[in-house]
């Protein structure tokens, strides 16, 4: 009996490393149709998030190619598309973000990597300065607590930077009722409110703010996916997070939260591997 379980034990460790090692290099297309009075006509965004500075294929190919395939309305941007971590560019990110420039509207919202680049600019000198110039210089303003009104569909995007405090390891800081009203203004009422908020942690806030669609990053499906259980560890270190990847519901507030493309500190993704995430955004009635 000790044997088998030995045996076993190895069969499992082995069809883990090999999930490893083909779901870090690889991504999947998963798709949702969210529906409401207020949007006009159909809209069709696909959701990048998490990429952290990873290419599917040379200058990110494979990835392009799919998105091309899809024929997107435009491209929204959860965060995290390069690492902040020493010795590290943002090279791969930026290629991505001008070949997609050249083809949709991108609307983007920073994440605590990009944030960090800025908080912290002697531990990396010049990376904040060049990534958004890069951004600039293809046509791209980040939505920096900031919003964009897109009338052809009756869709206001706000992406929300929320403060360092709110990635705390091993427990979540309560957020002021006040806190984004301040730093984001009001919701749009008659506009379908979508707004770009890399943390999923806060969904009940972002609804009371009154979003009608939050898209989130950040948790990287939480590294290793298991039957049931879901997602086993968050980047704050919980285990088993609530908001660990897919479709999440908070009064009249629907929140799409992709489980990344890329990954940092612990690269590996065991049953889990990259989301291209395709949002379908669609009037009642169609």
């Amino acid at each position: 009996m000790a044997k088998f379980f030995f045996i076993l034990i190895i069969v499992i460790i082995l069809i883990c490393l090999l999930s490893a090692v083909l779901d870090s290099n690889r991504f999947v297309t998963v798709s949702y149709e969210i529906r409401s009075d207020k949007i006009a006509k159909r809209c069709r965004m696909v959701l990048l998030s998490d990429l952290h500075n990873k290419s599917f294929g040379r200058d990110n190919e494979s990835l392009l190619k799919k998105i091309a395939e899809l024929s997107p309305d435009g491209v929204l941007v959860a965060g995290d598309m390069l690492t902040a971590t020493k010795g590290h560019d943002y090279g791969a990110a930026l290629r991505l973000m001008e070949r997609l420039s050249g083809s949709y509207p991108i609307y983007y919202g920073m994440g605590n990597h990009e944030y960090r680049l800025q908080m912290y600019p002697d531990q990396y000198p010049g990376m904040y300065e060049g990534y958004l110039e890069g951004l600039r210089a293809a046509g791209i303003e980040p939505l920096i607590n900031e919003s964009t009104y897109l009338p052809a569909w009756n869709v206001a995007v706000c992406g929300a930077q929320i403060d360092r405090c709110y990635y705390k390891h091993l427990r979540k800081e309560p957020m002021d009722s006040g806190y984004l009203p301040r730093i984001l203004g009001e919701a749009s009422k008659d506009a379908f409110q979508v707004l770009i908020a890399h943390n999923p942690a806060y969904f009940e806030d972002y609804a009371a703010w009154g979003a009608d669609l939050v898209v989130s990053g950040h948790v990287h499906g939480g590294i290793m996916r298991l039957p049931v259980l879901g997602g086993v560890l968050s980047p704050s270190l919980t285990l088993f997070p609530k908001y660990d990847g897919g479709r999440f519901t908070c009064g009249k507030s629907t929140m799409i939260l992709s489980r990344g493309l890329g990954s940092h500190t612990i690269p590996l993704r065991i049953f889990n591997p990259g989301e291209l995430v395709v949002i379908e955004l669609l009037p009642n009635g169609q």
